[in-house]
């Protein structure tokens, strides 16, 4: 009878301490799921970037054909963050960029400056930039020349 109690008493902490480990396992995999989910309001290292490093890529890699006060051969990109595609009155946009119908933020600059075509065919802007670390710079360095 004894040997009974004990073994049962075994079982039953072996339950708990599954319980608490299949517990521990979930939390830990809900955690990593919310860490890892792209989001809006979740943004990696690689995607914050760095607005003095964000200047000297602008003026290197975008200064022959826009800055941030006049246009150029492109448009003006002070205040470009939270501005509407093909918005400035004093610019000749492709009828492609006319036509568009979205916001500039992280993300559309960041497909951007990755391929505009795949983001607007047909506009005459061809250019990219192809590491993910120098386009949030440059992105970042808009945003804060945005006042954003």
């Amino acid at each position: 009878m004894n040997h009974h109690i004990c073994t049962c008493a075994r079982a039953k902490r072996a339950r708990t301490m599954m319980s608490i480990a299949l517990t521990c396992f979930s939390v830990f995999v809900i955690a990593l799921a919310v860490i890892t989910t792209p989001g809006t309001d979740s943004v990696n290292a690689a995607t914050e970037g760095d607005p003095i490093r964000g200047k000297d890529l602008f003026v290197k890699r975008c200064g022959e054909c826009h800055s941030l006060d006049a246009d150029k051969k492109g448009p003006r990109l002070r205040d470009v963050y939270g501005r509407k595609v093909g918005s400035i009155a004093s610019f000749k946009y492709s009828d492609a960029l006319k036509g568009a119908q979205f916001t500039w933020d992280q993300n559309s600059l960041d497909k951007w400056l990755t391929s505009t075509e795949s983001v607007v065919p047909d506009n005459d802007m061809d250019f990219h930039v192809p590491k993910a670390d120098e386009r949030a710079d440059i992105i970042e360095y808009l945003r804060v020349s945005s006042g954003r």
